[in-house]
């Protein structure tokens, strides 16, 4: 029997009537995958491959050049025994007291009167309260040395008027810390009044107004409204804020290199340290013990949320 070019028509598009369903099909769902490719590619490049390079240089004895010698836990070790990874986990922890909680009180305080309706010129304070926030570390950590300067600062400038003592702001061990965590509260402060501003903002005002119609005050509508609806905003905030503290580096290197004694010496400049003399395999373990710290005190927060849900 002879196949005729009509025949082979015939049988063909059957075939290609499939084939053309099936291969969109195809298409379509591969689709939001070849979307996503390229951050999932840069994302492994610049994010899990180097996690997973430093995890393991963190078993060796490596400066940058030549063969890394595995150590084990050689690096750990001395870390968990050194007194210097200690005090500047301590140092840190200092911070974090003299730094969150008023930072928690001022923002929410500050973002209450923000919301509030009647408050005049809410753009332009919003504004003000940002710009710290976005202005160069370097140059207000410079502002900073020059106002707090003991000999010629402007602060004990002002102390002499009322006949006060200079005070060593910069140079004493009792004194460094409070004024590294006003540079820290001064610097970020304005961005915790926005994230604090979006939270209040999600609160129904049908619920003060219940409230006000009951008797309660504006502290009671504080205390026992807006603090728990906002519960999330907070420890999200909390978090945050722990992690900027315990990474703490520009401040205290621009400001006071780590001193005096030592005693501004945080947990990220201490890492810093050990990559100026290139002890890169100390220095990747100390990364990986801070990431550990970290992470525990943010679920810690965590859980103290879901704790009271």
């Amino acid at each position: 029997m002879t196949v005729t070019p009509a025949m082979k028509a015939q049988s063909t598009a059957p075939r290609a009537s499939q084939r053309g369903p099936r291969w969109s099909l195809l298409r379509r769902k591969s689709a939001p995958y070849v979307f996503i490719l390229p951050f999932v590619a840069i994302f492994a490049a610049f994010s899990i491959y180097p996690l997973i390079f430093t995890f393991r240089l963190s078993f060796t004895n490596w400066h940058g050049s030549g063969v890394a010698n595995w150590v084990g836990w050689s690096n750990y070790t001395y870390l968990l025994t050194s007194p210097g990874f200690w005090s500047s986990l301590g140092n840190s922890a200092i911070l974090w007291l003299l730094i969150i909680p008023v930072q928690l009180v001022m923002g929410l305080l500050a973002a209450v009167l923000l919301n509030n309706a009647r408050l005049k010129a809410r753009g332009f304070y919003r504004t003000a309260f940002i710009v710290p926030f976005v202005t160069p570390l370097v140059a207000i950590a410079q502002i900073w040395i020059v106002v707090f300067d003991q000999n010629y600062g402007a602060v004990n400038g002002f102390l002499t008027l009322f006949g006060l003592p200079d005070i060593g702001w910069l140079t004493t061990s009792e004194w460094s810390k409070p004024t590294l965590a006003l540079l820290f509260l001064w610097k970020t402060t304005g961005f915790a009044i926005i994230i604090l501003l979006s939270g209040l903002q999600s609160i129904d005002t049908t619920v003060y107004e219940a409230a006000a119609l009951d008797g309660a005050s504006r502290f009671r509508q504080l205390w026992n409204i807006t603090v728990p609806l906002i519960r999330r905003t907070l420890m999200f905030l909390v978090v945050l804020q722990t992690l900027a503290v315990f990474q703490m580096f520009a401040e205290p290197y621009v400001v006071t290199k780590g001193g005096p004694y030592g005693s501004t010496t945080t947990a990220g400049l201490y890492l810093y340290n050990h990559i100026t003399v290139a002890d890169l395999g100390t220095g990747a373990a100390n990364s990986f013990l801070l990431v550990v710290v970290v992470m525990a005190l943010s679920l810690g927060f965590v859980r103290l949320l879901r704790a009271k849900d």
